[in-house]
């Protein structure tokens, strides 16, 4: 039997939202996202539009991605499969703080083989003492185009494991 886990994080982005919205999109999370490196199979010039399939193999982990949803600047939505790994979905959600952006970035997460769940399961245990890293995504280098630093408070919610994270103007 397996488990499905619930991961859910919080980002401020010193940025609007649709700049911020960017960063979570397949080729804008390369501006800070060690390892990200998105392939596409077919020609997406955009690469937020629901239908799009793209390959990562970030952490040595193949995952296969396709964007479910979309509003520019507010939300973007991804299913994504781990094949004999896990499977699940993502969401991205973004709102006005100001001259700033809230971001809430949701994993659904269900391994497909008892291996990994037991694998699904360390990591949502050790979770809080890892590097800051949610749904096997890295945080924390600087963005490309502004220097962002990623300060990280971990939080254990009783179902959920909850992480907050603040990008800073360096």
């Amino acid at each position: 039997m397996t488990s499905t886990r619930r991961l859910t994080g919080r980002i401020r982005v010193p940025l609007p939202p649709a700049e911020a919205f960017r960063l979570f999109t397949p080729r804008g999370e390369q501006d800070w996202a060690h390892g990200w490196h998105p392939r596409f199979p077919a020609p997406a010039p955009d690469d937020t539009e629901p239908g799009t399939v793209f390959e990562t193999s970030a952490h040595g982990q193949h995952t296969i991605w396709l964007v479910t949803d979309r509003q520019p600047g507010k939300r973007i939505s991804y299913a994504r499969v781990s094949p004999d790994d896990q499977a699940g979905s993502v969401s991205v959600v973004i709102s006005a703080d100001g001259h700033h952006s809230e971001v809430e970035v949701t994993y659904q997460l269900t391994a497909l083989t008892s291996l990994a769940d037991h694998k699904l399961s360390a990591f949502a245990e050790h979770y809080p003492r890892l590097p800051p890293v949610l749904g096997g995504r890295h945080h924390g280098l600087a963005a490309r185009r502004r220097h962002l630093r990623l300060a990280v408070h971990v939080h254990h919610v009783a179902g959920c494991d909850s992480v907050c994270y603040a990008f800073r103007s360096s």
